[in-house]
């Protein structure tokens, strides 16, 4: 039986924290599906097709083949639980940086708890060194020409670099 995690994000762009996270799954699990929620009244600085291609590119950088290919990356958007039961995840991944994201965490586990019993929420505390990235905070130094590499993988700041570039 394979146990696949949902990890579910918006992904845009990925970071050294969502790396992280994703490294700690590896371990845990045999498929991670990175689930990048789409919105339609949200504008998003990548496209989907651009997050895609990211998040393949720094997961074959940062794992190498072999793990790169137990990673798969989809879209959905509605619920996360229905996405989860949608593509057999057995659970729904959560990375949590400080005490403000378990409190929120929590509540939203107990909902997806209640509406889907079957789907655990699992928790994966952010590693010391990338607890403060956020990528609301990197978008914000790429679009004034801050250095963004302690805070990206390799791929994710070549993306961030050309779309600033190109008036992003």
């Amino acid at each position: 039986m394979t146990r696949t995690a949902l990890y579910a994000g918006s992904f845009d762009p990925v970071t050294n924290g969502h790396m992280d996270v994703l490294r700690q799954a590896l371990t845990l699990t045999d498929k991670v599906i990175v689930a990048i929620g789409i919105h339609p009244g949200k504008a998003p600085m990548f496209s989907f097709e651009e997050r895609v291609e990211m998040i393949q590119a720094c997961a074959l950088e940062a794992f190498g083949p072999e793990a790169a290919e137990r990673i798969s990356v989809e879209s959905f958007d509605g619920l996360v639980v229905e996405a989860a039961r949608r593509t057999g995840a057995a659970c729904i991944l959560r990375g949590l940086r400080d005490g403000t994201d378990l409190d929120y965490e929590m509540q939203m586990a107990g909902m997806n708890g209640t509406l889907a019993p079957d789907v655990q929420t699992v928790f994966l505390p952010a590693s010391p060194g990338v607890r403060h990235i956020t990528a609301t905070l990197v978008r914000q130094i790429a679009k004034m020409g801050g250095a963004i590499e302690p805070f990206v993988p390799e791929a994710a700041a070549r993306a961030l670099k050309a779309k600033t570039a190109a008036g992003a």
